[in-house]
């Protein structure tokens, strides 16, 4: 088995809880330095950020780098739209799937893939509420006959 050396730097679980994820792309994100530094310390939250497709290029509106301690004037706006990188097929592909009703594309997570930053990005489609009771219900029938199994071992 190979070693990865993938970083984690933020995850979006609230993605996960609003929505089916129906496929994932990973996509590089271009940055300014001070922003890569600040990442490589884990400054990063894409809580409450989405993806948006104009001109058949791709942003990310929302997503939170802190400035690097360091900076000074090098430091960039925190909330700044940042371009995602991707071919233009995937492009494509994209602009056809979100056509659909109820179709978003949400980032899943950030980290560092060698020396380079990747954001995983999937295509979404909006769960209801009663979706969301679903998944909660099967989440406490999983932890309750996790628990039973580990009584029953002891």
């Amino acid at each position: 088995m190979a070693k990865s050396n993938d970083k984690m730097v933020a995850n979006n679980k609230k993605a996960y809880h609003d929505y089916f994820i129906l496929d994932k792309i990973e996509t590089g994100i271009a940055l300014h330095g001070t922003e890569v530094k600040s990442l490589r310390m884990g400054k990063c939250s894409i809580k409450e950020s989405f993806i948006r497709i104009e001109n058949g290029e791709v942003f990310i509106y929302s997503m939170h780098i802190s400035p690097y301690e360091k900076g000074n004037i090098f430091n960039k706006d925190p909330l700044r739209v940042r371009k995602l990188l991707l071919h233009k097929s995937e492009i494509n592909k994209l602009i056809g799937k979100t056509k659909e009703k109820g179709m978003a594309i949400v980032p899943l997570k950030v980290y560092f893939k060698g020396s380079l930053v990747k954001v995983e990005i999937g295509l979404a489609k909006g769960k209801k509420l009663y979706d969301k009771r679903q998944d909660i219900a099967k989440k406490d029938q999983r932890r309750e006959a996790e628990r039973d199994f580990k009584m029953k071992l002891r």
